[in-house]
């Protein structure tokens, strides 16, 4: 028998979360971390005052955007790799199925929303079409892309959804799926033309991890 003493564990640094409230990016991150019941510190980032914008925030996400993670003295800066390490990481419980198909095909809805839809109608976006054509042409921009997402999104949980977009598993999917019909419906989105996704976001409504996680319960939300 060894005469050393048990190794003591690592201490691991809580994560921190730079956030802001109505960030449907940021969303997506909080959901899946308070699915995963992982304990982390929030720090508010204003978009609308600009804060993204400061030099000590360009340095945690070069885009100028929220959110950043900061884990294992590390930066994440982009929602989708935050939630890829949340889920290797932390893997109970899990975020994608075990089949290598089925996660790719978790990972095909997850791109559509932060790749296909989001990007669109995000706040850079919208304020480059109010500067170019006008404040008022914000709300119709955002409509019509969110709107062409959605019919695509549509058809493809067509073929993989059942209670949840994946089957009846709580997937990566649901927590891109959740702040992007919040989205939706700021932007005045007719959803009733989209049955399933509408399905899904009411059962989703329910979950625990999302209402904890929603953007009236943040530290900086403007209620």
């Amino acid at each position: 028998m060894s005469d050393e003493p048990p190794a003591k564990k690592a201490k691991v640094e809580k994560p921190i979360l730079h956030s802001y409230w109505r960030s449907s990016c940021s969303w997506r991150v909080r959901i899946a971390l308070a699915y995963k019941n992982i304990d982390y510190d929030y720090e508010a980032v204003n978009l609308l005052k600009g804060e993204q914008k400061a030099n000590k925030h360009i340095q945690r996400n070069v885009m100028a955007q929220v959110p950043a993670l900061i884990v294992e003295n590390a930066v994440l800066g982009q929602s989708l790799a935050m939630l890829e390490y949340l889920e290797e990481k932390f893997p109970d419980p899990p975020l994608l199925p075990s089949d290598p198909l089925e996660r790719a095909k978790v990972r095909e809805i997850c791109n559509i929303i932060a790749s296909g839809i989001q990007p669109i109608q995000n706040l850079v976006v919208l304020n480059k079409v109010a500067a170019d054509f006008g404040e008022e042409h914000k709300i119709p921009w955002g409509n019509f892309w969110i709107t062409k997402g959605f019919e695509a999104l549509e058809l493809v949980l067509a073929k993989t959804a059942n209670k949840y977009c994946f089957g009846d598993k709580f997937t990566m999917a649901d927590c891109c799926l959740v702040p992007q019909v919040y989205n939706a419906q700021r932007f005045a989105v007719d959803l009733s033309r989209f049955p399933l996704i509408s399905r899904i976001y009411i059962e989703l409504e329910k979950m625990k991890a999302v209402k904890d996680s929603s953007p009236d319960q943040m530290p900086d939300a403007v209620k």
